[in-house]
């Protein structure tokens, strides 16, 4: 995401890089848990009762509390190092892809980049990081969140142990291709997640400057909260995309089935065994995860990238550029 005082013309990537992984890493650690939920909630089909009808769809909180209950704590970060791993060069990829759509993008006159601009270098930035970083690491996030068992027993009646040994196991019984199952709704998701956050984030921030001049950089409280707004405005805009994906990549098994008909048959069977409303099943969850997650971001990247221009040796290469 563009940092407050992102008018500034010179820029250390190496900051940015660094500022966006810890970013990351901190924001993922924060909010796995309710990422976790949110998946399980959408993965849960409905349950019958005694008398063969359909039981309530189950909320987050009472699907936190059995995943804590029959696993224990350590099963809210199932699938965790897969995001670890993957959180660094998306960062990386987001920050410099948007800068380079940013750029393509901005008048040659040298005018202010207008709103649709910048959020079509926000859906370049989400296409970009979608189709190289964040589908492979869900597809493993995922599969790892689906295995219900005892994280005291992790090695009893589990197909993939971590991270590693789920991607190594994937790609040999399915083939590369598997970890990309889901892509498109995967950057179709980021797209419009990414456009929506760094417009409604740019925006916000511009207002924010106007109204305080004596600011240079915002407070990092107003930074957490126009994170706050922006994150929680792109899962409105994709919930049944995000709901359809994760089915998808949840199948294992190599299939002959095209994306397009993999797609359709997951949502027509969705639609008519669960109802229209499963398609948004973990909304509250996702906005959860997602809200908070921009707001860490946000507050993180700041604190991290103003801690380290204080630093004379990013000092002295930031006045190079």
């Amino acid at each position: 995401m563009p940092r407050a005082g992102e008018g500034n013309k010179k820029k250390n990537p190496v900051v940015d890089f660094i500022a966006g992984g810890v970013a990351g890493c901190s924001e993922a650690l924060a909010c796995h848990p309710l990422d976790t939920i949110k998946v399980r909630m959408q993965l849960r089909g409905r349950k019958l009762g005694p008398d063969g009808k359909r039981l309530p769809p189950q909320g987050f909180v009472k699907t936190g509390v059995e995943i804590v209950k029959r696993e224990g704590p350590l099963g809210l970060y199932k699938g965790l190092g897969a995001v670890i791993v993957g959180i660094t060069p998306k960062m990386a990829i987001r920050f410099t892809s948007y800068e380079y759509f940013r750029k393509v993008l901005a008048p040659k006159d040298g005018t202010p980049i207008g709103t649709g601009a910048v959020f079509l270098a926000g859906v370049g930035a989400g296409l970009t990081e979608a189709v190289v970083v964040v589908n492979p690491t869900e597809v493993i996030k995922i599969r790892l969140q689906a295995q219900s068992h005892s994280m005291s027993d992790p090695i009893n009646g589990v197909k993939y142990r971590n991270a590693a040994h789920c991607l190594y196991t994937v790609i040999k019984e399915e083939g590369i291709g598997a970890i990309y199952r889901g892509v498109a709704l995967t950057a179709a998701r980021q797209a419009s997640n990414q456009g929506v956050n760094f417009t409604v984030y740019s925006t916000l921030k511009a207002k924010l400057q106007e109204m305080q001049p004596q600011y240079q950089q915002l407070p990092s409280w107003q930074t957490s909260i126009i994170g706050l707004i922006s994150g929680a405005l792109g899962p409105l805009s994709n919930a049944p995309l995000d709901t359809i994906k994760t089915r998808m990549q949840r199948e294992s098994g190599v299939s002959t089935e095209s994306g397009m008909a993999r797609f359709t048959r997951i949502a027509k069977q969705l639609v008519q065994q669960e109802g229209p409303a499963a398609l948004y099943r973990g909304i509250l969850p996702r906005i959860m995860r997602v809200a908070p997650g921009q707001a860490v971001t946000f507050t993180i990247y700041e604190a991290a990238h103003t801690y380290m221009m204080g630093m004379p040796m990013f000092r002295a290469k930031e006045e190079k550029l």
